[in-house]
């Protein structure tokens, strides 16, 4: 199929709801700036202006390269994006970490690039093995596929984005078929984590997991073994929370309480949701940000813009934007469903549970609904790298969702 029959048969609205939220993006950005060089190259949103070039030839290439070198190339790819995670440790750490490679004065992160190919491997790997899914060891290599990336990004340290990388297995997993008793016992782990730091909320969901457990039928070794490595998981709790760094932990428990450390580790928090709630339902007005322009709310720019957005045009923008959101990615699982191609539609899937776990975790941290990740919110936040990797998904998405013979 030639490019132009593949762009009259695309969903051209992805690409004009995307550019609604670029254009939310940009006036927030030009607004934060206002006051200094605002078009000056040291700026960041005349930097986010240079990112679209970039950013619109790897869509256009996406959009275009066809879907069986897509698949046949999947596993060389994900290996040298995973070798490329490694190279930042070559350099010097950027803000301590070891997440950018930097190339003179632009930085790039290997682990954006990772979070898709991630997505196209296991879409390659699920269609072409056609699981046996009635049996959860099959399940294995997947999760140790997701797990090796996530945990080296991890220590890098960049828990956001290792958290991204993991967050669609779960939605392929059950998008391709599997039993939803082997999607429960992958997610059992996690609960049986969080639920040890109380006696009695561990005791409780150890009792949940019995029951679940007796009325699966299983074997009687399948459910012991179940049972108690979820009790040895809740015992290494203890261990996982002091493998933690002390900035980590905080966040955790501002997260359960927002007054705990008001000038420190609340301080983002507690600026964000002033923000937001002082905009009211219309907002202050462009450029007339408190929060903003005085410079107590931090990362106004990439992490906390959704903030911004919310001081300076209010309820109605932060709705608006989420309508936009919500149209976007109900469509994309929508073509999801009726592709009748197994791997597109896995890729599509993936790709949607990518931008949609984007989207939870920014929003949800900016009103403490979550712990603060380094997260950026799709086509909003600056970011060049991001922008880069956010279009390739779209190409990506959209050239999936196109049936054809290539």
């Amino acid at each position: 199929m030639n490019f132009y029959k593949k762009l009259q048969e695309a969903p051209l609205h992805w690409l004009v709801l995307v550019f609604i939220l670029n254009g939310f993006g940009l006036i927030t950005l030009y607004s934060i700036s206002q006051g200094g060089a605002s078009f000056s190259f040291s700026s960041r949103f005349v930097k986010f202006l240079f990112w679209f070039f970039p950013a619109f030839g790897a869509f256009f290439f996406f959009l275009a390269i066809p879907k069986r070198l897509i698949h046949e190339y999947s596993y060389i790819a994900v290996v040298f994006a995973f070798a490329s995670l490694f190279l930042p440790y070559l350099t010097d750490p950027v803000a301590g970490t070891y997440r950018w490679i930097s190339m003179g004065s632009v930085n790039f992160q290997p682990a954006e690039v990772m979070k898709w190919l991630v997505v196209i491997a296991l879409a390659r790997y699920l269609s072409d093995h056609r699981l046996q899914l009635k049996k959860v060891q099959s399940l294995f290599v997947p999760i140790i596929a997701v797990m090796i990336p996530a945990g080296v990004i991890a220590k890098q340290p960049d828990l956001g984005s290792a958290v991204i990388i993991v967050a669609p297995l779960i939605p392929l997993l059950y998008w391709v078929g599997a039993k939803p008793l082997h999607i429960f016992l992958l997610l059992a782990p996690i609960f049986s984590i969080i639920t040890a730091f109380n006696y009695y909320t561990f005791t409780v969901w150890m009792i949940f997991i019995a029951v679940i457990l007796f009325f699966s039928q299983s074997t009687l070794r399948v459910m012991l073994a179940n049972f108690f490595g979820n009790v040895f998981l809740g015992l290494l709790t203890p261990v996982i929370w002091n493998s933690l760094r002390a900035y980590q932990k905080e966040r955790v428990l501002v997260l359960l309480d927002v007054t705990r450390d008001p000038l420190g580790a609340a301080y983002q928090v507690i600026q964000s949701q002033t923000a937001i709630g002082s905009g009211g339902l219309w907002g202050k007005g462009f450029g007339h940000g408190t929060q903003t322009h005085l410079k107590f709310l931090p990362e106004q720019e990439t992490d906390f813009i959704f903030s911004v957005i919310g001081e300076e045009f209010g309820f109605i923008a932060v709705a608006f934007i989420l309508v936009l959101f919500a149209f976007l990615l109900l469509d994309m699982i929508q073509r999801a469903y009726k592709t009748s191609e197994r791997f597109p539609s896995l890729v599509l899937f993936g790709i949607t549970a990518l931008f949609m776990s984007h989207i939870f975790v920014n929003v949800g941290m900016t009103v403490n609904l979550l712990p603060v990740k380094g997260l950026p919110l799709p086509f909003i936040s600056y970011g060049g790298t991001f922008l880069v990797s956010c279009y390739a998904m779209l190409g990506l998405a959209m050239n999936m969702s196109i049936e054809s013979t290539d």
